[in-house]
């Protein structure tokens, strides 16, 4: 990241903000004229590294060189090359524009991209992407500027699949002025106090006693204090204190306490140190109709002190109001966004003060942020002091990521899981992986397909094999020792997830036990990195096929997994005269088509969905806001329409299958989606760790819960071992027998 410099922080709660007009000092290689030892100056790249990138003399669109992305191999990865800008601009658009050049480009695309961090805006080109062979094309991507919110503008060029491109003169403008005019203005994001605080950058200094009951519970205490004042307090919420740093400079006092009473005195003190709160003239009571209400019950806990109980109270009665340096919502979607968190990313193993503050944070961003909290297995409030000892305890690296799996579990959330800063459980599991993907059917794992045909001679297993072994341990002790550390919202969930690294390894091979035409049998599998074969996910997409076919009988069949907005139009007018349309979301959808896809089956506006998100000036309440219409392209289409879902039916997949479900005359077909819809918000947390949420809530129109429950078919259709091993697709079939009915 590109940061600001920073002259001098004036005083304690200075706060900057401003906007100026400076010369760009840096004259970026947009044009790649400049290069080392034959790649990019000023530039990096990042993706698959069997992707060749380099500059050109030969072809070049102009000038002496361009830059080239190449791959070179046999897999469909991708390779993207990276420029962050210099500073954050004031205007309303960006603009990047460049000419591309592409050889045999198949299984993806060429194109250019921009993001706006955090989550700001983003454009890679993947649905209007360059393909096959083409001379030099002009291309441009525009994106909404919103300086405020951003920490960073990044641009490129990528290449997904197979094939050659070429790039070169790019250009950035804003509001239509090429960067380097004088007229551009850069925008200095505010700059607060709680930023120059650095006390504890080398560690928390804290050392914790032996636990027992009493001091887990004060430590529980003290979290929840701690999280009340962070998203409650107007002076934390100005950005005056660093709220990390201010619990370590707090702890070392709180853990010398004797008894109740001088617990209770040294938090008193503790909160009036940051001053008294003005009497707030604008605090909303929550909503009777809340869908979720603040949980602050433990603050008129008999444990806690007359005197204590009332400062917590009066801390939430003159709550902050408006900007929060640690809480925002995005805007246009609402989900929170954890502004300012430090990933304490140099810590590579956190000391006992920062694995403790890593749990305080996750538990009050649930506690105060999470749509879903009223559906956890276990009661949210419990959590806390059940981690306490697990996370100071946690003795290496290892034991913290895991600890921190564990805990991300407790939200039961298929978005979340632990997605970064986990070295040492990838290292656990292993790099390599069997050369055949394996599903759980019919409450067995079963080999389902090879990702590599031609090293099913060494595998042996078949597809339609029952694995009931891995190395010794049988699939059911497998799955119940690791449920703790795969979050999901459901069971069907977990097990997809789960099913992936089953036949993972560190080792060369896997010992099976598996069952084949009725036979035990055992076997010792070759494992392979996963750069040596041709491996997917969840789903297997032909990038090289329509999106769209005819099937027999005049049915039309539409796969979600790559289809592009230029094809609706298409299907919708070859599509005009079949008997049905089966729309298949057993994938996550290439591109966003509830509304331009679903206009095609309604003939009024159509309501299919509805909204809770969270309120930082009540943190904890959480309120119902109508969802946008499906209207009619004023095209209706008369057939039957069938939607096919699974669990691989995640997130918008599960949107879209909602949208399709509110229309006349359509059938969901198949089996229980994955139970996680909303737009994700990320969290960071020390060491480097990284997990997101379901940031906002999901409803049907008449309030009936998506979350965890998923989408549930009318008709219930699973794969089954026979119609493996036959190679059928069942769910499909009956879809057909629907339409035919």
């Amino acid at each position: 990241m590109n940061k600001l410099t920073i002259a001098a922080l004036l005083a304690f709660s200075f706060v900057q903000s401003a906007c100026s007009q400076v010369k760009v000092t840096q004259t970026l290689n947009l044009d790649f004229e400049q290069h080392r030892n034959g790649f990019p100056s000023q530039w990096t790249a990042f993706g698959d590294k069997e992707y060749k990138v380099y500059v050109d003399s030969l072809h070049k669109k102009s000038g002496r060189f361009s830059a080239v992305i190449e791959n070179t191999g046999s897999k469909k990865e991708y390779r993207a090359l990276s420029m962050t800008l210099p500073a954050n601009y004031e205007g309303k658009s960006i603009r990047l524009s460049g000419f591309i050049k592409t050889e045999n480009v198949t299984e993806g695309y060429a194109g250019l991209w921009i993001r706006i961090d955090p989550q700001i805006g983003f454009d890679n080109m993947s649905n209007r992407g360059v393909t096959g062979t083409a001379d030099w094309a002009p291309f441009e991507i525009t994106l909404p500027l919103k300086p405020k919110e951003t920490e960073k503008i990044v641009v490129g060029g990528l290449l997904v699949g197979k094939g050659k491109m070429w790039l070169d003169d790019l250009k950035i403008t804003i509001d239509g002025m090429e960067l380097g005019d004088p007229k551009i203005k850069t925008f200095q994001k505010e700059i607060f106090a709680a930023q120059a605080d650095k006390a504890f950058d080398d560690g928390s200094k804290i050392t914790f006693p032996a636990l027992n009951q009493d001091l887990i519970h004060n430590l529980e205490l003290l979290g929840k204090v701690w999280g009340l004042m962070k998203y409650h307090h107007p002076e934390i919420a100005k950005g005056k204190y660093n709220w990390d740093y201010e619990l370590f400079r707090f702890l070392p006092q709180y853990l010398a306490v004797k008894d109740k009473n001088q617990r209770d005195i040294a938090l008193i003190n503790w909160i009036k140190k940051y001053g008294p709160s003005s009497v707030c003239q604008t605090c909303k009571p929550t909503p009777i109709n809340a869908v979720l209400k603040p949980d602050l019950l433990w603050i008129n806990n008999a444990d806690l002190s007359d005197n204590l109980q009332r400062q917590l109270t009066e801390v939430y009665n003159n709550r902050n109001q408006g900007k929060n340096y640690y809480i925002a919502l995005q805007p246009g979607v609402a989900n929170p966004n954890f502004t300012n968190e430090r990933p304490y990313i140099e810590m590579t193993y956190p000391d006992a003060g920062f694995r403790l503050l890593s749990l305080y944070r996750y538990w009050n961003m649930i506690h105060y942020f999470f749509p879903y909290r009223h559906l956890t297995d276990q009661k949210w409030d419990t959590v806390l002091g059940e981690y306490i000892p697990k996370f100071i305890n946690a003795q290496d690296k290892l034991a913290y990521e895991l600890t921190a799996a564990q805990v991300i579990g407790e939200v039961n959330d298929t978005h979340a899981n632990l997605w970064g800063g986990r070295e040492k459980t990838n290292a656990l599991r292993g790099t390599k992986f069997a050369a055949f993907k394996a599903e759980f059917v019919e409450n067995q794992l079963v080999v389902v397909d090879y990702f590599n045909p031609e090293f099913s001679g060494l595998a042996k297993v078949k597809i339609g094999d029952v694995i009931t072994h891995v190395n010794g341990k049988t699939i059911t002790s497998l799955v119940d020792s690791l449920k703790p550390y795969y979050p999901a919202s459901n069971s069907a969930a977990r097990l997809r997830d789960m099913s992936i690294d089953l036949l993972r390894s560190p080792s060369n091979t896997i010992s099976l036990n598996y069952l084949s035409g009725g036979q035990k049998r055992q076997v010792n599998v070759p494992t392979y990195e996963r750069k040596n074969l041709r491996m997917y996910h969840w789903y297997k997409v032909d990038t090289s096929q329509k999106c769209y076919k005819l099937l027999p009988g005049n049915i039309g069949y539409i796969t979600l997994a790559n289809i592009k907005q230029e094809d609706i139009a298409e299907i919708k007018k070859a599509f005009k005269e079949t008997k049905g349309i089966i729309i298949d979301i057993r994938n996550y959808p290439s591109t966003f088509v509830p509304f331009s896809l679903g206009s095609y089956f309604v003939t009024e506006p159509t309501s299919f969905v509805k909204f809770t998100s969270g309120n930082p000036d009540n943190p904890g309440e959480f309120v119902f806001r109508e969802g946008p219409k499906i209207t009619s392209d004023n095209n209706k289409y008369k057939g039957k329409l069938v939607v096919l879902v699974n669990e691989n039916s995640q997130s918008q997949a599960e949107y879209t299958a909602m949208a399709f479900h509110s229309i006349k005359n359509s059938t969901i077909v198949g089996s229980t989606t994955a139970g996680a819809d909303g737009n994700v918000s990320s969290i960071v947390l020390p060491g480097g760790l990284s997990t997101m949420i379901s940031g906002i809530g999901v409803y049907y129109p008449d309030g009936k819960e998506t979350q965890r429950v998923g989408i549930v078919p009318e008709i219930v259709v699973k794969p089954t071992i026979k119609g493996i091993k036959n190679g059928k697709d069942e769910v499909l079939e009956r879809a057909i027998k629907v339409i035919n009915q």
